[in-house]
């Protein structure tokens, strides 16, 4: 019999749960107090329950399921990709980054991913299965600890302008943006949402989670009616449908115009702005063209609150894709700014341990650079 796993029941949840078990419901309270704010992940550690229950949970439950089969460490240890297995032999990733005074956290909603972008190591995968909230959940409890364990280890000399004053002490940022499709698992990405944000548990603000979604526009209309203020980030990747259908089949179905028409209810719904990331892929999207129709998009009719997050393409084997200059990007970026688009490019992490954006493909025995 598989056990029950409590990092995937809510308070009320587990409150039924410890009654079916014969226990008192209050007892339901302290053990979500354990798991969600004091993170201990052995029934062992909760000491405030008494020696027989421990024992009982033991038997059937479990705090979490995924096993930690490799941890790979990169940036001078400022990079952490943890590779895991769930209960079903697959395996999935998360990413755990530092930065100065922030710590993001990317995690993955399913194993693999059916989306089928041909420039992501994850989208090669197929689908193998929806993550449950609990092993959606199980990642950022990970995080939040390894954090922890990162402010007590030695800081080695790094490129990235993080130093013992500006050190993060705590999980800042949690991205759901790791392998899989968010929307395409709804119900369980949104309940560990709820989760994490528990008040009553780990309670995480809503402004610090970012959903990344290809556009699946009946989530981004969900999620401009829920009542947490998580941010939403679209892949884009580029202004024309013909190239997007190409590099991004999800095209199709939900084409640029019914994207942008979703995103601009979004914003007008929630007050917040709307960033869209656009992975610079060396002959394929960064022209000056490309970078103008951008722009256009963004702002014609009229303009809404949006922001342009440029990611240099990371490599990925098999894909025959090239990844552009500094000197290129720089010169879409200089374009966007000109027609009053605003637009970062994002910090490059983790390719030495294949964890930049695109490369999480569930598999640790073999690199993805081509």
């Amino acid at each position: 019999m598989l056990k029950q796993d409590l990092c995937n029941l809510t308070l009320k949840e587990l409150k039924s749960y410890i009654s079916e078990v014969g226990e008192k419901p209050f007892r339901a309270k302290q053990i979500y107090r354990q798991i969600w704010t004091n993170q201990v992940s052995d029934f062992e550690e909760m000491t405030d329950i008494s020696l027989n229950l421990r024992t009982k949970l033991n038997e059937l439950a479990t705090i979490g399921t995924l096993n930690l089969i490799d941890l790979k460490i990169g940036d001078n240890g400022l990079t952490r990709k943890a590779i895991w297995k769930t209960e079903d032999d697959k395996v999935i990733e998360s990413v755990l980054m530092i930065y100065p005074d922030r710590a993001t956290v990317c995690v993955s909603s399913q194993a693999g991913c059916p989306m089928a972008c041909v420039f992501c190591a994850t989208g090669k995968m197929g689908l193998l299965k929806n993550l449950s909230a609990g092993e959606i959940a199980e990642q950022v409890l990970w995080a939040r600890r390894e954090v922890q364990k990162i402010n007590k280890e030695p800081l080695e000399e790094n490129s990235h302008y993080v130093n013992k004053d500006n050190l993060p002490k705590n999980l800042s940022n949690v991205v759901f943006m790791g392998m899989g499709e968010p929307f395409n698992n709804y119900k369980n990405w949104w309940k560990s949402v709820e989760l994490l944000h528990d008040k009553d548990g780990f309670n995480m603000g809503g402004r610090s989670f970012t959903v990344s979604t290809v556009g699946l526009v009946p989530g981004i209309d969900k999620l401009a009616r829920e009542d947490i203020p998580v941010n939403l980030a679209i892949s884009l990747h580029t202004p024309f449908d013909g190239n997007r259908s190409a590099l991004m089949p999800v095209n199709k179905k939900y084409p640029i115009a019914t994207l942008i028409k979703a995103s601009k209810h979004y914003a007008k719904n929630t007050g917040r702005r709307v960033s869209f990331e656009y992975c610079l892929i060396k002959g394929q999207n960064d022209s000056e063209d490309d970078a103008t129709a951008l722009a256009y998009l963004l702002s014609n009719p009229e303009k809404f609150p949006c922001h342009v997050n440029l990611i240099p393409w990371n490599p990925v084997k098999d894909t025959g894709l090239k990844t552009i200059t500094k000197i290129a990007r720089e010169k879409f970026k200089k374009i966007l700014k000109k027609h009053g688009i605003p637009c970062t490019v994002r910090i490059e992490r983790g390719q030495d341990i294949d964890a930049a954006c695109g490369q999480l493909a569930g598999d640790y025995s073999s690199p993805h650079n081509s």
